[in-house]
């Protein structure tokens, strides 16, 4: 018990710590939007004709995209959402270079009323990664 009264605020910082490191797992959970691996966001692409929605910044598409994604930087969606609304009803996988942001995207999407919104999980670093064809714009 000394231990703890005399450490109270190590033991605060590595709980928040710990909580901090465990949060992103469980949003993604919560968030109602599906992780999807490569080779799931491949088959939605070539079996339901799937939108690939890039939210990284124009600076990162230049260097590599995933072949035919549309680029919507994740700053920009709620203002230029007009622009998928005619895709509405394909599947949307999203991504970006980790997962990350494109978590954030997928959920305002999937909040404006987008039935079947994916994240793809890796993002661009784990297509790559599985060997997939990546394009210069």
């Amino acid at each position: 018990m000394k231990f703890v009264q005399d450490n109270i605020w190590l033991i605060l910082i590595a709980l928040v710590s710990a909580v901090g490191l465990v949060w992103p797992s469980i949003a993604r959970r919560f968030s109602g939007v599906p992780q999807v691996g490569v080779a799931e966001a491949v088959t939605l692409i070539n079996r339901r004709d799937a939108v690939v929605l890039d939210v990284r910044e124009q600076s990162e598409h230049d260097r590599g995209r995933i072949p035919g994604a549309r680029l919507i930087p994740a700053a920009q969606l709620k203002t230029r959402l007009g622009e998928l609304e005619k895709l509405k009803q394909r599947p949307i996988v999203v991504h970006c270079a980790t997962g990350n942001r494109s978590q954030g995207a997928a959920v305002a999407l999937k909040g404006a009323g987008f039935p079947e919104v994916f994240n793809l999980q890796g993002g661009l670093g784990a297509w790559q990664q599985a060997g997939m064809p990546v394009e210069k714009p």
